[in-house]
């Protein structure tokens, strides 16, 4: 059955067609699917390494989501306070990276890829197996989760005593339940779950067939038009004042420079993860204003449909003055700029994509942090 649904969404991608494939969620006194899953910590794990526990707690979750993310310390929590009382819990990821939107990448500094979740791991210092199920989805299509987090708690014979949230809601603070710990505590007592089922919220599973509709996203993102204005002192100073609402990322490159050409991509990657939030890229080529043709065609070549200047004089000093009194002049440079001209960061050569993600996200919030 499971090579059959597998078949039809490949067939699905190949023709374009966005499969409208839902999976049934395991039934309540349904025993575990085994699984045979690579982890974040470079191991492979098996349902059966972990027969020893009394409970066994499965949570379907992700990078990219924010109320995955909202749960990410609780579940650490769950893990901390029951040390000791022969409780396992799993991680899992079901998603993969080639049916993510940019747009659905607007809350987070990482998506959903192996390696992704290693440096998750390696930053949020997890002690528990985080899983990738993301390339077949095999094990995902069995235990069918709706959303991430959805979580899955079995017995000491693996049969499923209950399915559902974590707790009523994704702001700490809100929350007024407490789900999966009443649960976990139920099994461990031996005791029946009280509520064995609870409807889940959260961003919905990302399964394989989708990626024909990420496809058109991004052609449609490649196919935006590329401008390039001439942008005096007045304009450069405005710039960096940044009288807006708004989260801005400046950097300052040229077409001789190859670094700054290298790295127009992450910054094009940047408007489109981010751009819905708050958050504006803008671009300064330094080159002289004859040079203004070869410019914009490195920004076309580039598809840099941001705000782009170029400086309009050739009073480069000036205009570097103007811009920012503190930059000697290096390329590339970046700034990110809060609202009122506040500068939060400043980049001196080529920036590190993950650092910058992770100081925009800081900036814009992860929605469910209180």
């Amino acid at each position: 059955m499971i090579y059959g649904i597998r078949l039809f969404l490949l067939l699905c991608t190949v023709v374009g067609i966005q499969a409208a494939v839902t999976f049934p969620t395991l039934a309540i006194g349904a025993q575990a699917p085994n699984f045979s899953l690579p982890g974040a910590d470079g191991n492979n794990h098996t349902l059966a390494a972990y027969a020893s526990a009394k409970v066994l707690v499965i949570v379907f979750t992700c990078n990219h989501c924010p109320t995955a993310q909202a749960y990410e310390d609780r579940i650490q929590a769950i893990v901390n306070d029951y040390a000791g009382k022969s409780l396992q819990l799993i991680a899992i990821n079901p998603n993969h990276n080639k049916n993510l939107r940019p747009d659905e990448l607007g809350y987070t500094d990482l998506a959903d890829s192996l390696p992704e979740m290693k440096l998750r791991v390696a930053d949020k210092k997890y002690t528990y197996p985080y899983l990738d199920d993301g390339e077949t989805q095999a094990v995902a299509m069995q235990y069918g989760p709706r959303v991430t987090p959805h979580t899955f708690v079995f017995d000491a014979e693996r049969k499923l005593r209950y399915d559902g949230r974590i707790d009523d809601s994704e702001r700490l603070s809100l929350a007024t339940t407490k789900d999966l710990r009443d649960a976990i505590d139920a099994v461990l007592a031996d005791k029946e779950v009280a509520v064995p089922h609870t409807k889940v919220a959260g961003c919905s599973t990302k399964w394989n067939g989708k990626e024909a509709d990420v496809k058109e996203a991004i052609a449609k993102l490649d196919a935006e038009p590329v401008t390039l204005e001439l942008a005096d002192a007045t304009a450069l100073t405005a710039i960096r004042a940044n009288a807006t609402e708004r989260l801005r990322i400046v950097t300052v490159w040229n077409t001789t420079c190859a670094p700054c050409v290298r790295e127009l991509s992450e910054f094009v990657t940047l408007n489109r993860q981010y751009r819905k939030r708050g958050f504006d890229v803008i671009t300064i080529s330094t080159n002289y204003p004859d040079e203004k043709e070869a410019a914009l065609k490195v920004l076309v070549e580039h598809k840099v449909a941001t705000t782009n200047v170029l400086f309009a004089s050739t009073e480069k000093f000036k205009l570097m003055e103007a811009f920012d009194p503190q930059w000697e002049g290096e390329t590339p440079y970046t700034l990110l700029i809060a609202p009122g001209g506040k500068v939060l960061n400043r980049w001196i050569g080529t920036i590190e994509s993950l650092e910058v993600k992770r100081a925009i996200v800081a900036q814009l919030g992860r929605v469910y942090g209180k």
